[in-house]
């Protein structure tokens, strides 16, 4: 078994809005192994984007404790990548220089890794066509190679195919359990869609209602490649639904009386 890469133990979150304070995480206890795909999924609101953000380095203001490879998160580093459900590509820039960000092509190691990313997303023809010449699929699959390019520990991905119409949808997905499969890249993927949590990890991470909590953490003990049409596949969707339903109730229960 591989090796426990990040350890998150009792973190929790607090906002301070115009209502006053508001706990976003509640002492989150996870562990993640080193090579696992993840996938978080719960309400909307219940912390999903602010435990990917704060795994990130993007915000230091948490209590509890979270390390990567056995060194505290004191900030963004080379060694987590970041990808958002907008790509956020720079549109003066064509694909392979958005890949190579900051880096400049002229360096024979950034040429070598740009071309080596063009053809692990299967973009090769489009080096020299600019975002608004792609597909939204396309533009992802551009953000995803640059995110890749410093060989980060970790990929931490925000909804990345929310935006996507499904078809794009199901065809990045296997795209970047292609990525995956190929570098072994830790992956932490927050959606709000079950069948794509069940068809893309090891393990499901269902949160509670604000605060946001863990309910529960379903393995998926399904090999790829995976049908979505299996009943063994369904089995498991239909176990993700029923957890997610109860924190309906949960919800419910909690705010009687208010």
């Amino acid at each position: 078994m591989a090796e426990t890469l990040l350890n998150i133990t009792a973190l929790s979150k607090s906002f301070d809005t115009a209502k006053g304070r508001v706990e976003a995480l509640h002492k989150v206890d996870l562990n993640i192994r080193e090579g696992e795909f993840i996938t978080v999924i719960g309400p909307s609101g219940c912390g999903k984007s602010t435990l990917l953000r704060i795994i990130a380095g993007l915000d230091g203001q948490y209590s509890g404790t979270i390390t990567l490879a056995g060194q505290n998160i004191t900030g963004p580093g080379i060694d987590k990548g970041f990808i958002f459900q907008e790509h956020r590509l720079f549109p003066w820039l064509t694909v392979e220089k958005n890949i190579a960000a900051d880096l400049s092509l002229r360096n024979p190691e950034v040429r070598r890794k740009v071309d080596e990313l063009i053809e692990l997303v299967k973009l090769g023809g489009f080096e020299k066509a600019y975002p608004k010449e792609l597909s939204g699929g396309m533009a992802q699959r551009v953000a995803i190679a640059r995110a890749l390019l410093r060989n980060p520990r970790v990929l931490l991905l925000d909804e990345p195919f929310g935006a996507l119409d499904a078809f794009t949808r199901a065809h990045m997905q296997d795209v970047l359990l292609d990525i995956w499969r190929r570098n072994q890249t830790t992956m932490i993927f927050v959606t709000h869609d079950i069948d794509e949590a069940v068809f893309l990890a090891n393990r499901v991470v269902i949160l509670k209602p604000r605060p946001g909590q863990i309910k529960s953490i379903v393995p998926i003990d399904l090999p790829y490649p995976r049908k979505k049409t299996t009943s063994s596949f369904q089995e498991l969707r239909l176990r993700v639904l029923k957890l997610l339903d109860s924190l309906d109730e949960l919800e419910l229960t909690d705010g009687a009386g208010i």
